[in-house]
């Protein structure tokens, strides 16, 4: 198999609804905008939405997202509607291995979007991009057991759940002991070396 840094594949790809592409320079405005207007609806269940937020330390991340989705080492995705250009939401393909290859499927949606069904399209899209352009042989998703928005995005993308981790995590506030659910999508077949 060849180096992850040397894959070559694209930066982004479109579904009905939306552009998903790698975060690019000049993004952290648009992310910071999302973030401060979602934070209350973040804080239950990611860590970074508990750090302080600005504009600069967004864009900071923007850009050391783009630099690792170059080195293969994490596949941060932007979601945006594709006709407004309209940003939604983050997400990606994180934890890879890539001698398997699998993932895990992360995201957020801007509180403003919501509801809307543009999370579970974008999970599908994404989810197809790694199965039909990385070849991968499984996807992940996992979830606070409480997150129930994150789970409906999951079932609803066609993620079985495969799993709960008992006390596995605790919670954002470090107050409570929490369960992990595991979902996941597989690729049968067999595996090729290139």
């Amino acid at each position: 198999m060849k180096p992850p840094i040397l894959l070559d594949f694209p930066s982004q790809f479109v579904t009905e609804r939306l552009l998903i592409r790698l975060p690019l320079p000049g993004d952290g405005r648009v992310v910071y905008e999302a973030i401060t207007a979602s934070i209350e609806d973040l804080k239950p269940w990611l860590a970074f939405a508990h750090n302080e937020q600005s504009e600069d330390r967004s864009e900071a991340i923007i850009r050391e997202g783009q630099a690792k989705f170059l080195q293969r080492e994490d596949l941060r995705l932007l979601i945006f509607h594709k006709e407004t250009l309209e940003f939604i939401g983050s997400s990606g393909l994180h934890n890879a291995n890539w001698n398997i290859p699998k993932f895990e499927i992360g995201y957020w949606i801007d509180s403003r979007h919501a509801g809307k069904g543009y999370m579970t399209k974008a999970v599908q899209g994404i989810a197809s991009f790694a199965f039909e352009t990385l070849k991968a042989r499984r996807v992940e998703i996992r979830c606070d057991r409480l997150n129930v928005r994150s789970r409906a995005v999951a079932e609803r993308a066609g993620f079985e759940l495969e799993g709960i981790l008992r006390n596995n995590n605790l919670s954002q506030d470090g107050q409570e002991l929490r369960d992990m659910l595991i979902f996941s999508k597989i690729q049968i077949g067999e595996k090729t070396n290139d």
